[in-house]
């Protein structure tokens, strides 16, 4: 079980098939592991009916908070594809992270998951609102009001619409 030890636990993602999301946070929940589905409220319009439905902010991914002894446990659910793994080694998502996607969550903001590549744009800080502090580039989308928050050991960014008059430039040092 290669990243894992016995004796702590930690958060770890794991790919799941397509739109099995949910159910493999339920057969995860049942065997008792700690699971986190991030999932986004969106209102969805049938023919003549608007519903609100849940959807994942990540497609194909749960997250999962588990020590060596659950390891086999979450490979053997059905829809269970691996763990997400950097080259052969699986990568402990810190704890900040899964907390401030509950926190993004928890804002009620409009929010995507995209990739990660800050090559270009200015580093910026929420000013305001249960996200003050965190720090996030410039994308140049939707008139210069999206930012991008780098989830680092996930491997992906959230892609946020903030406010300008939220935002403040960090200088850089």
């Amino acid at each position: 079980m290669p990243g894992i030890k016995h004796t702590d636990k930690k958060w770890y993602a794991v790919r799941t098939r397509s739109k099995c999301e949910k159910s493999t946070f339920r057969d995860l929940q049942a065997k008792s592991i700690s699971v986190y589905l991030p999932l986004l409220k969106k209102v969805r319009q049938y023919n003549r009916k608007r519903k609100e439905v849940e959807l994942p902010l990540i497609s194909c991914y749960v997250f999962v908070c588990i020590g060596a002894d659950e390891y086999v446990s979450v490979l053997e659910s059905p829809n269970v594809v691996d763990y997400v793994r950097f080259g052969r080694e699986m990568v402990p998502i810190p704890e900040a992270e899964i907390d401030l996607m509950r926190r993004i969550l928890g804002e009620g903001w409009e929010v995507s998951a995209q990739d990660c590549n800050f090559n270009t744009g200015d580093l910026v800080e929420i000013a305001a609102g249960n996200l003050i502090g965190v720090q996030g580039y410039v994308t140049g989308l939707a008139d210069q009001r999206q930012i991008l928050i780098n989830l680092k050991h996930i491997g992906m960014g959230l892609q946020i619409s903030v406010d300008r008059h939220l935002l403040l430039k960090v200088m850089s040092r």
